[in-house]
């Protein structure tokens, strides 16, 4: 009995000092962000325009809305290679039932449910067959994808209902539709994670998954939530990007998992699991489609762009080993 209360005494110290992290890296995210927006505004003058900073929003939405649910997994100490191939299937069944001839509000409704579920089997494999994350999601990356080339038979799938040009395409005033799903998905996610017992459990599954199965926390259901999030999360993000394209084609999300990893992680989320917050990703999310939109303003080559992110990303997986020695 001894040996937990030790165990549960110090549980508590961990989530006192994750706060103190938490908050440093917050602001550490928010400072990087600000410079680059003042290096990119005296490189051209065309960064700081309205026209441009919406069109920095609307690209941002789709990486952002995925990172949404990969920060939850990252929370509970797992990852999520697959988001990009369960985008792709999410995306590309939602247009095969819409060709059918479903309305649109049905066929996206089948999409979300094909990439909850696609989640759902990440989690149930993690969970009960006890394999590891990377292993079992690296799996589910190369199924999806396959299955999506499968049912498409290696084509993109046009012909989608005109319902589903509103949520890719459409605006309430001057703000995409777009940014504002981004905008409903952090403040949904933000309540979760600062409002309820179940966010406080995320954090307490990634800190100490022992310790929280201690206090009664049922550790495995956390992580079946998570990765069901980001199974359905992933899926929203292929309903835009479907509707803005009008069509659906199988190689869309290829590679995008690396990108909403890389927001959360320089949002200042811990690949350790326990430290972070969704605002943190947000800024993270943002910091990538800034980089993106100054580089391609500037005209820098897309393969210097690779370099450019790959170096951003490095050096926020340093920042984050530093902090957590």
């Amino acid at each position: 009995m001894s040996r937990i209360n030790a165990k549960l005494t110090a549980w508590k110290e961990h989530m006192k000092k994750d706060d103190l992290k938490t908050n440093l890296l917050k602001f550490q995210s928010i400072i990087g962000l600000v410079l680059i927006c003042v290096v990119l505004s005296f490189l051209t003058p065309r960064f700081l325009t309205v026209t441009n900073l919406f069109n920095v929003l609307r690209q941002t939405s789709l990486n952002a809305i995925m990172a949404v649910g990969l920060t939850f997994v990252i929370l509970t100490g797992g990852i999520d290679l697959s988001v990009g191939s369960i985008l792709a299937f999410s995306g590309v069944s939602a247009a095969l039932v819409s060709q059918m001839g479903l309305p649109a509000p049905m066929a996206m409704i089948i999409g979300l449910l094909a990439g909850s579920g696609l989640g759902f089997i990440n989690g149930l494999v993690i969970t009960k067959g006890k394999v590891p994350p990377f292993i079992a999601t690296l799996a589910m990356m190369t199924m999806a994808r396959g299955g999506t080339l499968v049912i498409s038979g290696g084509r993109p799938i046009s012909g989608l209902d005109e319902g589903f040009h509103f949520i890719g395409r459409g605006m309430v005033g001057v703000v995409p539709v777009p940014v504002i799903l981004t905008i409903i998905t952090f403040l949904f996610a933000y309540y979760i994670l600062t409002q309820t017992r179940q966010g406080r459990y995320i954090y307490a599954t990634g800190s100490n998954e022992e310790a929280a199965r201690l206090t009664g926390i049922h550790t495995d259901r956390i992580k079946l939530f998570a990765y069901t999030l980001s199974g359905f999360t992933a899926a929203l993000a292929a309903m835009i990007i479907i509707s803005r394209l009008g069509s659906a084609p199988p190689t869309i999300g290829d590679g995008a998992e690396l990108d909403a990893i890389a927001a959360v992680v320089i949002g200042g989320t811990s690949l350790a699991g326990g430290i972070g917050s969704i605002f943190g990703t947000f800024i993270g999310a943002t910091i990538i489609g800034v980089l993106n939109n100054g580089l391609n303003l500037l005209n820098v080559s897309s393969y210097y762009q690779l370099v450019v992110r790959g170096v951003v990303i490095l050096i926020a997986v340093l920042l984050d080993r530093k902090k957590a020695d």
